[in-house]
């Protein structure tokens, strides 16, 4: 079974490929049909996958599809990794992803983007799902900018007001800045390792500390920079309450299943990078220790009930981080979890009352 893991990602963008294509011209209850169903087999196909996995657990799988780059000694090749990290993050973005698409079914039911709206959300879910089956940190990439992409796309779903607009723009300008300092983080890994493969850096990583210390800190620095800007931590967190301006339901997905956990995905993918860098760790801690208190105190003076729980989202993300600093990577990544059922609904049931108070 663990042979159909390219299924998992490829479902969620094939329904969105359709809806590009067709979703002009099907009848309106076929959209969520087609937008819906494609993750709802993901899911399905999640819990074939882990549970054969988890029958022989000792050893990850790597399923490679095709070699994606081929220039001199970087060949990046496009393969999928599945381990327990990624069992967990996939398991949670299908299971979550597919909830909110069958909410969004009747919510968004009376909006002319309607096929739109499902296109963006199945390609969403898609590229979460690369990013975190990603093998090599090239591949990783491509689905961390396809979320940033879909979050823009998604924040100002009604660009019509202009706020939106502006919401959009912010989320998408100041995601980049931390996207430019893991951009940069990986040209110094590669020119440092020769390689981006995840799995042969963590081999390289005990000998890249013994050679070269510093670069490696740097490197560790550089991530961290990337997963603040996801991730909505200090100083890169002003764009999430402003990502409120979006429908609901995208704001349940942003924050529960995919963009906001990226770069919690990051730093656990990456720990050894980072055990090995204890000054960046100790950082992963204190700017998740001061982004949680921050954004709790600044929740207590929000009135508009979206952007509360958008407060909370940083805060809890933040207790993520901490633990992340402190080394409790299991405790990081069950807490994701809970997260994203629990934030999820409350947004849910957010949208649910904005809808009663006529969009209030």
């Amino acid at each position: 079974m663990k042979e159909l893991l390219w299924l998992v990602p490829a479902l969620p963008f094939f329904g969105g490929l359709m809806l590009i294509l067709f979703g002009s011209r099907i009848s309106r209850s076929m959209v969520p049909v087609i937008g819906s169903g494609s993750v709802d087999l993901a899911v399905l196909i999640t819990l074939l996958v882990g549970f054969d996995f988890l029958s022989d657990a000792s050893r990850p799988f790597v399923q490679t599809l095709w070699t994606w780059i081929d220039v001199g000694s970087f060949t990046p090749k496009f393969a999928l990794h599945l381990d327990q990290l990624s069992l967990v993050f996939i398991f949670v973005i299908t299971f979550v992803g597919f909830l909110i698409h069958l909410y969004s079914a009747e919510f968004m039911i009376d909006d002319e983007g309607y096929a739109r709206f499902f296109t963006f959300l199945n390609l969403f879910v898609g590229s979460m799902l690369i990013l975190v089956l990603a093998d090599n940190l090239v591949l990783l990439y491509m689905g961390w900018e396809g979320v940033g992409l879909c979050s823009y796309l998604l924040i100002g779903f009604w660009y019509q007001e202009e706020k939106n607009g502006y919401a959009a723009r912010k989320a998408f300008i100041i995601t980049r800045v931390g996207d430019t300092a893991m951009a940069i983080g990986l040209f110094l890994l590669f020119r440092t390792t020769s390689t981006l493969n995840i799995q042969e850096i963590f081999t390289e990583s005990s000998t890249l500390w013994n050679a070269a210390p510093d670069t490696l800190v740097a490197i560790a620095f550089l991530l961290l920079g990337g997963a603040c800007g996801k991730s909505a931590q200090l100083p890169l967190q002003t764009w999430l309450p402003d990502a409120m301006a979006g429908p609901s339901p995208v704001s349940a997905l942003i924050h529960a299943a995919t963009m906001v956990t990226a770069g919690v995905y990051l730093i656990a993918r990456m720990y050894v990078l980072f055990e090995h860098a204890p000054l960046a760790q100790l950082w992963v801690g204190i700017i998740g220790a001061v982004t949680l208190l921050i954004a709790g105190f600044s929740a207590l003076t929000q009135y508009e009930l979206k952007r509360i729980l958008a407060y909370s989202t940083i805060s809890q993300i933040g207790y993520m981080f901490l633990a992340l600093g402190v080394g409790a990577w299991s405790s990081a990544v069950f807490h994701f979890m809970i997260h994203a059922f629990f934030k999820a609904l409350l947004f849910l049931g957010a949208g649910a009352v904005i809808l009663l108070l006529h969009h209030e």
